[in-house]
């Protein structure tokens, strides 16, 4: 079975891979498992929420928290687990948190894509484009997500297409 997390980063100059590892609509968050090379259940979340979008990683990439980097793929559509999605960075959420063993701060930092193709989402270039609103609200949803997992999430801001690109390139394998 093929390594999901060692899969190429990049498709071409401005395209990523991004790994679903739990779908819009679900209530639970799910992990690959790189070991067993399977979708393992890590936790289900705080009641009344479930993910807006699909959610996954950036193979072959390690972030400061030692996982692969996040990311969040902004569609109208549902992929499964394990499904590879080659995706538009538009932009990236910056975000700090605590270790859940040293307690040290660390960045934890999101990508946010477009699939390839998404014709609903073709005039989105960058987060920028998105109504303030639905930045605001991705924003709650990071913070309540974590809310019981100790993790003192702190959101510091968004960035465009180019510092999502730069930091997928930053923390490649």
């Amino acid at each position: 079975m093929t390594n999901l997390a060692t899969l190429p980063s990049f498709v071409d100059e401005g395209t990523v891979h991004v790994v679903v590892e739990t779908p819009r609509g679900s209530t639970t968050k799910l992990k690959y498992d790189e070991k067993l090379g399977v979708m393992t259940l890590s936790r289900p979340l705080t009641l009344g929420l479930i993910y807006p979008y699909d959610w996954g990683f950036v193979p072959s990439t390690r972030a400061p928290d030692g996982d692969p980097l996040d990311a969040i793929v902004m569609w109208d559509g549902v992929s499964y687990p394990g499904v590879v999605l080659p995706c538009r960075p538009i932009g990236v959420l910056h975000v700090e948190q605590a270790n859940r063993q040293t307690r040290a701060r660390e960045r934890n930092d999101r990508i946010v894509a477009i699939p390839i193709p998404a014709p609903r989402a073709d005039s989105l270039r960058t987060v920028f484009d998105l109504n303030e609103r639905i930045r605001l609200e991705l924003e709650q949803f990071f913070l309540a997500v974590v809310a019981f997992e100790k993790k003192d999430l702190k959101i510091l801001e968004w960035a465009g297409p180019d510092d999502a690109m730069a930091l997928v390139r930053a923390t490649s394998v």
